[in-house]
């Protein structure tokens, strides 16, 4: 007779039945390493929601099965304290991944650094952006205006909907974890980072590398 755990039985022994250096060690196996398991449903900082904003729902379908190159996902990771954070860009089909030095969260900050990134790429290759609903793309229209990207909004709570951007905020979590001040990561070392990323084989690839993908990509839009 099978028997099934759920994870959060798997959890529960974990965090509150283990202790000393078995605790230690099956913490070091968890994905995200935190010492204390993370209430759930916590509370959230209060935000204004984002104003005139395209729902996902009307993305076009070449967006949701990756049949064309340049559709985006976007997302900030935030260093201790929400003091600071990083910006990440990762193109859905090729999965290649954009690292963007911040100075400031702010929206008018973010959308400038996102426009800068942006406007480096072949025109082709710059369709879509899709977003989680953060203030710090609330100037979203400006950022259209600058780049011609026009920018989607997943439905609030629901990071599944970039889960490519989700699963490479992890990868990148892997070099800069939990508690990075990123006021003292240079920009050096985030394209770095990127490089690595973009030149590791990936499966989904077929073992090609995201820089592979997309050089082919550019090529053959050309």
């Amino acid at each position: 007779m099978k028997m099934h755990v759920s994870h959060e039985t798997i959890y529960a022994y974990i965090y509150i039945h283990s202790r000393g250096i078995l605790k230690r060690r099956m913490i070091k196996q968890l994905r995200q390493k935190h010492i204390n398991r993370r209430k759930r449903n916590k509370e959230r900082q209060k935000s204004y929601p984002i104003q005139d904003y395209i729902s996902i729902d009307e993305r076009p379908a070449e967006v949701q099965n990756r049949t064309i190159a340049g559709h985006w996902e976007g997302d900030l990771i935030i260093g201790p304290m929400h003091r600071s954070a990083i910006g990440t860009l990762v193109e859905r089909k090729t999965r290649l991944t954009l690292i963007v030095k911040l100075l400031k969260k702010d929206s008018d900050s973010v959308c400038e650094a996102f426009a800068k990134e942006f406007n480096a790429l072949p025109d082709k290759l710059k369709k879509s952006l899709t977003y989680d609903q953060g203030q710090e793309m609330a100037h979203h229209k400006k950022f259209t205006e600058n780049t011609q990207i026009k920018v989607y909004f997943a439905h609030p709570h629901s990071p599944w909907e970039r889960g490519t951007n989700e699963n490479t905020n992890m990868l990148i979590r892997d070099f800069l974890p939990k508690g990075t001040d990123f006021t003292k990561i240079t920009k050096r070392k985030l394209k770095s980072i990127q490089d690595m990323l973009n030149d590791r084989p990936r499966k989904i690839l077929d073992w090609h590398t995201p820089q592979e993908v997309f050089t082919k990509t550019i090529a053959l839009e050309s």
